[in-house]
């Protein structure tokens, strides 16, 4: 039996009594930020007096930045400037979700363990960019566990068959945990996130669902919300879902964020051409763009980039017409079309889009000195 939070089992006929009571028209509002840790996100609520109409409706708010690894105790109050606003799936209409930037007190883009608001450099990249069109798709794959961090439905004490017949896999001995991913799909579809598919992965109990095509920042907004009602789903079902790259050793796969990128002139009549220019330069910058993937600065993507289990090296910079093993793939269909958009299947599993959209759009279509005009 799998170990699942107490918190799920409480009763939820209960809960739904509370939840069907009016609202007065008062409208909760949840602010959601990513902390100290660059993965982990944070969020609380409060009421405000009418259902907001746009992100301008939305007062900034502050929190204790000593408690999520994003300021000393001494100065601690760190401000949530609102940025984009979802609908709240969980406690539903009118109330809403709203992803923000976190500042310090001198409101300047958070540093503190960790470079955390990667969104607001990203900003002006894609301001900058932004005559280019460009699109990105990022298919974010994660792992279901338990409580006690082993994968959820493996045999206690023992692993599962090897793989084979997970991946897309139906079935109560091939597909583990759907009811979670089903909830997932249909949150991010009512809360109003860019969700295009989702599907099992290859290792038990892995699953991906992707986000796109966005545009520009809106990528990182999506993806991070697509995230938080994951992470809010699994908390109803007492599982876990993490996005560690690697989170069980030996012959399994391990997890990235694959990320499709392609610009207006990629998409048109002869469009293959740009994207061969695209990879060229991703090549030349192979180690600079590993050290953004994930937020070790490469750290976690060692151990799942090695040149096996559908990845290339971590080493080495390849690209390849529908190679799965490679650093870059350019699918069949855009091969025999000449025109389209190429994936880079470098990203870990839990990179920060904001770092890895911007490191793109920065290697593929910026000169150096535009490069240091944002610097």
């Amino acid at each position: 039996m799998e170990s699942v939070s107490l918190s799920s089992r409480l009763n939820k006929a209960v809960r739904q009594q509370y939840m069907s009571l009016p609202q007065d028209g008062k409208c909760q509002v949840t602010y959601i930020w990513i902390d100290g840790t660059g993965e982990g996100l944070r969020n609380k609520t409060r009421t405000l007096n009418e259902e907001p109409k746009s992100i301008e409706d939305i007062p900034e708010w502050n929190f204790d930045g000593s408690s999520t690894y994003q300021s000393e105790g001494s100065n601690s109050d760190m401000y949530l400037i609102p940025v984009c606003m979802f609908r709240d799936p969980f406690t539903l209409d009118p109330n809403k979700l709203v992803l923000c930037e976190v500042l310090k007190y001198n409101r300047l883009p958070t540093v503190c363990f960790l470079e955390t608001n990667h969104r607001a450099s990203c900003k002006k990249v894609m301001e900058k960019v932004k005559e280019y069109a460009i699109w990105f798709g990022m298919e974010q794959e994660y792992t279901l566990l338990g409580t006690d961090k082993y994968p959820f439905g493996w045999p206690t004490n023992g692993y599962p068959a090897p793989q084979g017949p997970y991946y897309c896999g139906v079935g109560a001995d091939n597909a583990y945990g759907r009811d979670i991913v089903e909830c997932h799909y249909k949150a991010c579809l009512y809360a109003g996130v860019n969700i295009y598919g989702t599907n099992a992965e290859v290792m038990p109990s892995q699953w991906e669902f992707q986000v796109g095509p966005c545009e520009g920042i809106d990528m990182g907004d999506h993806l991070w919300v697509a995230r938080f009602l994951l992470h809010r789903v699994c908390e109803d079902f007492g599982v876990v879902a993490t996005m560690d790259p690697k989170p069980m050793k030996g012959n399994w796969n391990g997890a990235g964020c694959h990320t499709n990128v392609s610009t207006m002139d990629m998409r048109e009549e002869g469009g293959l051409q740009y994207i061969e220019q695209a990879i060229e330069k991703l090549g030349k910058r192979h180690c600079e763009h590993i050290k953004v993937y994930d937020p070790r600065g490469g750290q976690d993507n060692i151990r799942r980039l090695t040149g096996h289990h559908e990845t290339s090296s971590i080493n080495d910079f390849s690209a390849g017409v529908a190679n799965r093993g490679s650093s870059i793939r350019i699918p069949r269909q855009v091969g025999q079309e000449k025109k389209g958009y190429f994936e880079d299947r470098r990203p870990a599993a839990n990179c920060d889009p904001y770092a890895v959209t911007k490191a793109i759009a920065v290697t593929c279509l910026l000169n150096k000195e535009e490069e240091e005009e944002i610097e």
